[in-house]
């Protein structure tokens, strides 16, 4: 099996079966809006300051010292830092592809090289092992993060394999094949049968199966899938959960243990289904994603309650203040629930990538595109100092987006991904189009080819209109699950009222158009009581986007302040403002007593922020669930 050049062009993700087929980066076109300006500051500023970023501190530099035998001795970094240059490589092919920028294409191939010749002639290449006075190869598979880097190659490879004319003469695709065949040699079935204690590359396998045909691949993906959770992994003080090795992948019922690993795992496990006819597989994955986007997911989309461990708490244990919902879990969720829409057709999942990429994807790169948010808390109790432009923090929960970190994962992540978010917008299957996310665009494919015009997300009407058409095709449309009130306007004027899912209506032929009006006016939210620690409390939405109340803007401490029962509002200037007071709460020698000794405030409107803008204005606490009363 291998997909035909022009079938895998410009996917990030290519099943060879699915309710839903993606569509490409070169027929879905973001134009402009929310998202198109993102994809500018990625081009303009944000591959470049990740690039500087490496150079600066030696970690590309690591390939240099291999081939120049200054190793272990000149080696920077921490164990994975190989990763954060095969993350810049993968978002560096899906720019060029879908830009077509030579002078970046220029600066891909300078720094493939440099990872070429470091490559060991058996294909091994990794900067951390191996060598005289390093850890041998696969000594420490547990922490090493060797096959974890090795995935993240893969995965820049297959983006440029589905990027260029003729990807078996790519430079970085004949260094990812060595890689691979290397690793299917050192852990096949006669070999090493243990996994890496970060997954990874299993996702990245599976699509490299896809772009080549080459059974091997994944039939490695399904060894390590099928390995995991039977122990072969030492125990650690986290335990076995937190690298998924506690629990087999068809057992498990929910997502647990470190959040990136185990959304990671998920979605290679759902690929891999996917491409074995492996209903039972398939089901387990879908199984564990709901429970957790039921059970332990934040407000934000973000997943991770807990710091320690980087990993989920319990069933609705979703503490605001130290929520960890780091980037990259959020990316991996936004991986892992597109997959499975493909293949389920099912808007819960549409309707979590929505969330996540609005309130966590959205909220870790600064205005300018030069600093980022590594976790993102719902609650700041502190405002925290603006971090050094020139330093590296050495705090994932740095209170403000800082420039760069010691362990830069997230950076990184959200290039690649912002390359990438107009993968997310559409797909079609032998009916017609499906659209699942929302910004104005382009879509071509065949003898189809639409425009979409909107104000989303701070404007609900989504216009729809066909350039050229077929006679019959279908479009469908998502409403998302808090567009209670959505109307649709077919192309002959007939409206209908549409509730919460997927709506299908015939396809409009060339020069007509089909509205979608779906309600985004501010709304107060609350959550299920079993969340214990935002009970009595709201959160403010309108739309996709949830809200946060900072210091900024209520000029004092958010930590007292209430809001009223009026419901939120936006004002002429388009801003979204409740009513709220700051409460007087008096000093006192022990915090407790019978009754809570306070005197309220005066009740002011006060503006509230995306969340995905908070910190943008300098230190601030912020807080997005609301004391309500």
């Amino acid at each position: 099996m291998s997909l035909s050049p022009t079938a895998q062009s410009g996917r990030p993700v290519v099943p060879s079966r699915a309710r839903w087929q993606p569509l490409g980066l070169d027929q879905v076109r973001i134009t402009g809006g929310f998202w198109a300006d993102l994809q500018d500051r990625n081009a303009r500023t944000m591959i470049d300051h990740c690039e500087r970023w490496i150079e600066t501190l030696g970690w590309s530099g690591n390939f240099d010292a291999a081939v120049d035998g200054r190793l272990p001795a000149d080696r920077r970094g921490r164990e994975f830092s190989d990763s954060e240059i095969y993350k810049l490589l993968e978002a560096m092919a899906w720019e060029v592809g879908r830009t077509g920028d030579p002078e970046l294409e220029s600066r891909l191939l300078a720094l493939t090289a440099r990872i070429a010749a470091a490559q060991e002639p058996d294909g091994y290449l990794n900067t951390m092992f191996g060598r005289p006075g390093q850890g041998e190869r696969w000594s420490d598979l547990e922490w090493g993060h060797e096959l974890y880097c090795a995935g993240h190659l893969i995965q820049a490879g297959v983006a440029r394999a589905r990027t260029v004319d003729d990807w078996s003469a790519d430079p970085l695709v004949r260094v990812v094949l060595r890689v691979a065949d290397h690793v299917c040699g050192v852990f096949g079935p006669d070999g090493d049968q243990r996994v890496c204690g970060h997954p990874e590359i299993e996702v990245a396998l599976v699509e490299l199966f896809r772009v080549t045909g080459e059974r091997r691949y994944l039939d490695q993906a399904r060894q390590f899938v099928d390995r995991r959770g039977h122990g072969v992994l030492a125990d650690i003080e986290f335990g076995r959960a937190y690298f998924q090795d506690d629990e087999p992948v068809r057992e498990a019922t929910v997502l647990r243990g470190h959040a990136v690993r185990a959304l990671y795992l998920a979605s290679g496990a759902a690929d891999l289904a996917v491409e074995d006819d492996d209903q039972e597989l398939l089901d387990a994955v879908t199984r564990q994603v709901r429970t957790t986007l039921a059970r332990r997911t934040y407000l934000t989309g973000g997943m991770g309650a807990h710091h320690e461990g980087e990993s989920f708490g319990q069933d609705w244990e979703l503490p605001p203040d130290r929520s960890y919902s780091e980037t990259c879990a959020g990316i991996a969720s936004v991986m892992t629930n597109h997959r499975l829409l493909l293949q389920t057709a099912d808007p819960r999942h549409a309707d979590a990538v929505e969330r996540t990429l609005f309130n966590v994807l959205a909220a870790s790169p600064s205005a300018e595109g030069t600093a980022f948010f590594y976790t993102n808390p719902l609650q700041q109790r502190l405002p925290g100092d603006v971090p050094d432009p020139d330093v590296a923090s050495p705090r994932a929960s740095s209170s403000l987006r800082a420039p760069w970190f010691h362990v830069s994962c997230c950076p990184t992540n959200v290039t690649r991904t912002v390359a990438t978010l107009s993968s997310y917008l559409a797909t079609a299957d032998d009916h017609g189009i499906q659209l699942h996310q929302y910004a104005p665009a382009t879509i071509r494919t065949g003898d189809l080819h639409l425009t979409v015009a909107t104000g989303y997300p701070l404007d609900g009407r989504i216009e729809v209109s066909a350039v050229s058409a077929p006679d019959a095709w279908s479009l469908t449309l998502r409403v998302p699950s808090w567009a209670v009130g959505a109307v649709l306007t077919r192309a002959d004027g007939t409206q209908l009222g549409v509730d919460p899912g997927y709506s299908t209506v015939p396809g409009p032929r060339a020069g007509e158009t089909v509205t979608l009006d779906l309600p985004v006016d501010p709304r107060f939210t609350v959550a299920d009581p079993r969340v214990d620690a935002v009970r009595g409390q709201v959160a403010v939405e309108a739309g996709p986007l949830v809200y946060a109340l900072e210091s900024v803007d209520l000029g004092a401490d958010v930590a007292t302040a209430r809001v009223t029962a009026d419901s939120p509002r936006r004002d002429a200037d388009g801003r979204v403002l409740v009513r709220a007071r700051v409460d007087q709460v008096p000093a006192r020698d022990w915090p407790y007593g019978a009754t809570a000794e306070t005197t309220p405030g005066e009740v002011r409107d006060v503006a509230l922020v995306p969340y995905q803008a908070w910190g943008n204005r300098g230190p601030s606490t912020m807080r997005v669930w609301l004391p309500h009363g």
